[in-house]
């Protein structure tokens, strides 16, 4: 089966040695992505900021890889403060409203940057 990718672009990507997303047949698996950015994270404080960029670096990774936002059948939430739950929850909406992948939202605490307050992964599945 052929794989496509998509690189990460940050330091991470090479020191931790993982692809923003892979395509393998008709399935595409995105990366837990965050708001980080050249020089450190952006949105600082702001959960829902953040979110709607990580929302954005999914739907552009899906993008790369011939598919889209209405292709997603699950997302993952990690959240370092469950209070932020509604914030992230607007901005997931506001994506996702028609798609209603299956969602999972936990408090997982310290994140890779102190100052990440969300980080969300995702799954595709395109029509044969």
């Amino acid at each position: 089966m052929k794989r496509q990718k998509v690189t990460v672009t940050n330091n991470w990507g090479s020191a931790i040695g993982y692809s923003r997303a892979v395509r393998a047949g008709n399935t595409i698996v995105v990366s837990g992505t965050s708001a980080s950015g050249p020089n450190g994270v952006l949105h600082p404080g702001d959960a829902e900021g953040q979110a709607i960029v990580v929302l954005e670096r999914i739907g552009a990774a899906l993008r790369q890889l011939d598919a889209s936002i209405e292709d997603v059948v699950e997302t993952r939430i990690f959240l370092r403060d469950m209070k932020d739950w509604e914030a992230v929850g607007r901005a997931h909406g506001a994506v996702f409203g028609d798609v209603r992948p299956a969602t999972t939202m936990v408090q997982a605490g310290a994140l890779i940057d102190d100052s990440l307050l969300v980080e969300i992964a995702a799954t595709a599945i395109l029509a044969s």
